[in-house]
């Protein structure tokens, strides 16, 4: 699996004209399911995000994570981070999940956030969304988990 963070102040996410999620300091996570990815690969994912560095300590450096300050989590569905950009001028994108495993293990992150972290908004799988952010840095961080099975 795959996410995509970004550190922001702030985030939100829209469909058809309407706020389905927001968020203020946190972190913005896009994230895909690739072909042969398991819940396993969604745990360390969300393991690894949750844990992961991004934020300043006292002296200036990244040395916490989102649970050590507290901040809040954004996580929208986006299969487009699991292209093939490797020849041509079109995407292919075939290493990404299928629709109804990439909604399943999507669905199996979000209800393990929210049973790990106290705020935890979201995007609306398969929808056309509009997501609006604040990058706080700017700070961007590609994570990965690879798939049990390519």
């Amino acid at each position: 699996m795959i996410a995509l963070i970004q550190r922001v102040s702030e985030a939100a996410v829209r469909v058809d004209g309407e706020v389905v999620g927001a968020i203020g300091g946190g972190l913005l996570a896009l994230v895909c399911a690739e072909r042969g990815d398991t819940p396993a690969q969604a745990d360390r994912l969300l393991d690894k995000l949750l844990a992961y560095r991004v934020f300043a300590d006292e002296a200036g450096k990244m040395n916490k994570s989102l649970k050590d300050v507290g901040g809040e989590l954004l996580v929208v569905s986006q299969f487009t981070l699991a292209a093939d950009t490797n020849s041509g001028t079109r995407p292919s994108f075939t290493p990404a999940a299928d629709p109804a495993t990439g909604r399943a293990l999507y669905e199996h992150f979000v209800d393990r956030a929210r049973s790990l972290h106290p705020v935890v908004a979201t995007g609306r799988f398969g929808a056309d969304m509009k997501v609006a952010l604040v990058n706080d840095g700017p700070v961007t961080f590609w994570l990965r988990v690879p798939p049990a099975v390519c």
